[in-house]
């Protein structure tokens, strides 16, 4: 018979699955750039790529969604006919020396693409959330629809005659012709529909303050596919994640309420178990085991060496964290930080792959994994406008605070404590709706509980919720709360504990009134000091960042100078830039004396000025500042005292940050002045060593 161009049934190449833009492309190479298209496969190579892909969609796992099944189960069944018929039609290529007739050629290869089709589509699925399908699910049953009429028009055209195939085996392309061509899955899609109505009903009522029954709640979960703790947390995952990628503007309302919805069917349905903490030790005061797990290299941003929470590609290629290469910028630079090539565009392109493997990782190893305000503040947004997510929100915490009244013992309140830290993570409304449920005086006793996962559970918890302003003052007019945090500090069961408790007193710091409190509290000082001195690299940034805070208040400087703040801040200088703060702070502020007092501590300065990261360089340059702007000669004569000095200011002053630059300058004014000075008492032979040296030309100039 005559073949008709198989073209002009499909001309296009493999549209993307349903809910997906084909526009998501961020960035494409320049022509001149571009690697030319790949030759055509070969016959043989085509009918061996069709076989493979009709043997892989045939083995193909079954949808995690059960109401899909009926829709996306024939393409398994379709595939092992052809790939049967593949299996005989490779033989007889190879029987005729490997090559086909053109048409059967052009035929099959628009086979191949929409074999292809089928498989990106059974792949999306695979990786999409439950709900997302199923409010998707007319959408992909058309797409269906349409990929098995145009399989069934190519094997009508496919010339079984022609490529030598036995009767049996063109009988087996017919019958796959005939079954696409009857595909119809109007039973499932009015299944699908009535779900999705019932599923939608739910959150009209939830909108409504109508708690829904718990029987109707498992049933219409058990039908989504969502029946035990695991399923229900990945697929509440599953959907923030699309939340915050766009996946379906469409539906964004509807899956920020499912949210709140699952949260609150985890809890009331469901035994919430949380994996145990990753470094819970029995004796952390020695073992620096309990540290986390470092993260793979190419998960650290090449600037901060901190692992990414927002990774950005640059023009280079090269991958940063947004706030690290922001900072990069904003100082004036417009190379790549790594590679040193000077970028014409510095527009930031996320790197969406690389979050989810981040992500991942952090998940299974307990890692907290919080993405930069700006990644967080629309969705927040859309939260906070969503009537249904907010009324679940609530019921959640007052559900949970409910059960945590009545828990008595450690397993039954971890699982509860474990739910209300992840809910006051979730956003600024439902820490509210858990503060003023009534949760932090029922955790406060708990961070006592030998019981080092409720602990840590408990500590995380107070951490979440007092980041809203409104908690903060219930945490600190709790009884005997700031006495459990210090308890934490000094006797934490775990690094993780101990760290979350300085991350809480720095969030408690941030208002003027407890940043007093806070620091004329002793316990408090003394444990942050001790944790700077013997904790591990995330436990030492937080205790110093809690440190910085309470320097920010002059009333405290004295309590902890006497803890010994200005020596723990020198110990960790080389480790922590956050310490080169600290020690700027205490000179400001009225601890100079103390600094300048440590054996060694102007040349450790001097080296993070040079040495350091950019921040670390600019405190450490403000803090030599300051101590000879209080200190005069006493603190000069120091700076002066170590070798390279000039060169390490001078050297700042090209290459620091617009502010590293200025302390930079006024660092070398001093130093001019007192060299001047020596300079024309030298007649008496006081001159300071240092003074002689070579100072560079622009120190020298006026």
């Amino acid at each position: 018979m005559a073949m008709p161009n198989p073209r002009t049934v499909l001309t296009s190449a493999p549209s993307p699955p349903a809910g997906c833009s084909s526009s998501t492309t961020s960035w494409s190479a320049p022509a001149e750039f571009m690697a030319p298209a790949p030759p055509s496969p070969s016959d043989g190579e085509l009918l061996r790529s069709l076989h493979r892909l009709a043997r892989d969609l045939s083995a193909a796992a079954e949808t995690p969604a059960p109401f899909l099944r009926g829709a996306l189960a024939p393409i398994t069944r379709r595939s092992r006919l052809l790939a049967a018929a593949f299996d005989d039609l490779v033989l007889c290529a190879a029987a005729a020396g490997g090559d086909m007739p053109r048409s059967a050629s052009l035929c099959l290869r628009e086979v191949l693409l929409v074999l292809q089709r089928f498989k990106a589509l059974a792949a999306d699925c695979a990786a999409r959330s439950r709900m997302q399908l199923l409010l998707q699910s007319d959408e992909i049953e058309e797409e269906v629809r349409e990929l098995h009429q145009d399989l069934a028009t190519l094997l009508d055209l496919l010339p079984g005659v022609e490529l030598g195939l036995a009767d049996d085996v063109i009988d087996l392309l017919d019958l796959a012709s005939r079954q696409c061509r009857r595909f119809a899955p109007s039973v499932s899609v009015q299944a699908e529909q009535a779900l999705k109505a019932r599923v939608l009903s739910l959150i009209q009522e939830i909108e409504r303050e109508i708690v829904p029954e718990r029987e109707r709640l498992r049933e219409i979960l058990e039908e989504v596919g969502i029946n035990d703790t695991a399923t229900c947390g990945e697929e509440i995952e599953s959907l923030e994640r699309e939340i915050g990628d766009r996946a379906s503007e469409r539906w964004t309302d509807a899956m920020i309420a499912l949210v709140g919805l699952l949260r609150y069917a985890k809890c009331v349905l469901f035994s919430a178990t949380p994996r145990p903490p990753s470094d819970s030790k029995p004796d952390p005061e020695v073992d620096e085991e309990g540290e986390p797990p470092a993260p793979p290299p190419d998960f650290r941003c090449p600037i901060t060496l901190d692992i990414m929470r927002e990774p950005v590609v640059v023009a280079s290629g090269q991958t940063y964290d947004r706030d690290s290469i922001f900072r990069w910028f904003d100082s004036g630079k417009s190379t790549c930080p790594k590679t040193g090539q000077v970028l014409t565009v510095l527009e930031l392109v996320p790197n969406k792959a690389l979050k989810n493997l981040i992500a991942k990782w952090c998940r299974e190893n307990g890692v907290a994994m919080e993405s930069s305000e700006a990644s967080k503040s629309e969705p927040a947004q859309a939260v906070a406008a969503n009537k249904a997510a907010l009324e679940a929100a609530r019921m959640t915490a007052s559900f949970l605070v409910k059960k945590l009244s009545i828990s008595f013992s450690p397993d039954a309140a971890n699982r509860v404590v474990h739910e209300i830290q992840l809910l006051s993570k979730s956003g600024a409304d439902s820490r509210a709706f858990v503060g003023e449920a009534g949760a932090v005086p029922l955790l406060v006793p708990l961070l006592y509980s030998e019981d080092a996962g409720l602990q840590l559970n408990a500590v995380t918890a107070l951490l979440n919720l007092s980041i809203l302003e409104a908690n903060k003052k219930r945490i600190m007019h709790a009884e005997g709360a700031v006495e459990a945090v210090a308890h934490i500090l000094s006797s934490g069961a775990t690094w993780r504990a101990k760290e979350n408790a300085a991350a809480a007193v720095l969030s408690l710091a941030s208002v003027h009134t407890y940043r007093r409190r806070l620091g004329r509290n002793l316990s408090i000082v003394e444990k942050l000091v001790h944790l700077v001195r013997t904790g591990p690299t995330s436990t030492k940034k937080d205790a110093l960042a809690a440190l910085l805070s309470l320097v920010g208040e002059r009333e405290n400087v004295g309590k902890l100078v006497d803890a010994g703040v200005a020596q723990a801040a020198l110990s960790a200088i080389s480790e922590e830039e956050t310490a080169a703060a600290v020690l700027a702070a205490l000179a400001k502020r009225g601890g100079a004396e103390a600094i300048v007092g440590i054996d060694g501590a102007v040349a450790r300065l001097v080296a993070e000025m040079r040495r350091g990261t950019e921040w670390a360089r600019e405190n450490a340059t403000a803090a030599l500042v300051l101590l000879c702007r209080r200190l005069g000669a006493r603190a000069v004569t120091q700076v002066m005292a170590v070798p390279g000095v000039e060169w390490a200011i001078w050297e700042l002053m090209g290459t620091g940050t617009e502010r590293a630059r200025r302390k930079a300058a006024s660092l070398g004014r001093i130093c001019r002045r007192w060299a001047a000075a020596s300079a024309a008492d030298g007649e008496r032979g006081s001159v300071c060593p240092a003074a002689s040296s070579v100072v560079p030309p622009a120190m020298m100039a006026s």
